[in-house]
């Protein structure tokens, strides 16, 4: 069965796009926990980030590496925070986070509420950037 980030990437549920290669898509978590919270996944369904081949890897890093940077034009911060849980969905991805303290990397916060116009005004501010 498909994962929700295989129908994402399908086209069969919509999302809100920063960036996309042949390989990998970056699109706004709809469960922010703070404003530009962005998902990185391979286009190919992998489980586990660490079954995903050497190669590929590499470069969904630098693709990462890209989002975070525009995240960060967007966002200005003290870093991105980047981090891998792959509990939520069955489908590998990285969390690239604004932040200015640790604590702003707590999943365990209530996380933001944002309407649809919000979150397509965040990944479009994004994707230009």
């Amino acid at each position: 069965m498909a994962s929700l980030f295989s129908k994402i990437v399908a086209g069969e549920i919509p999302c809100h796009k920063v960036d996309e290669s042949d390989e990998f898509l970056a699109f706004l978590d709809i469960m922010p926990l703070r404003k530009g919270h962005v998902l990185v996944i391979p286009k190919t369904e992998v489980d586990y980030i660490f079954d995903i081949e050497d190669e590929m890897l590499g470069r969904m890093m630098v693709f990462a590496k890209v989002v975070s940077k525009k995240i960060k034009t967007v966002f200005p911060c003290n870093r991105i925070g980047v981090t891998v849980i792959g509990l939520e969905v069955p489908h590998a991805h990285i969390h690239l986070i604004p932040i200015d303290r640790l604590l702003d990397m707590d999943f365990t916060q209530e996380k933001l509420s944002l309407s649809h116009d919000e979150l397509a005004k965040i990944a479009a501010d994004i994707s230009e950037a």
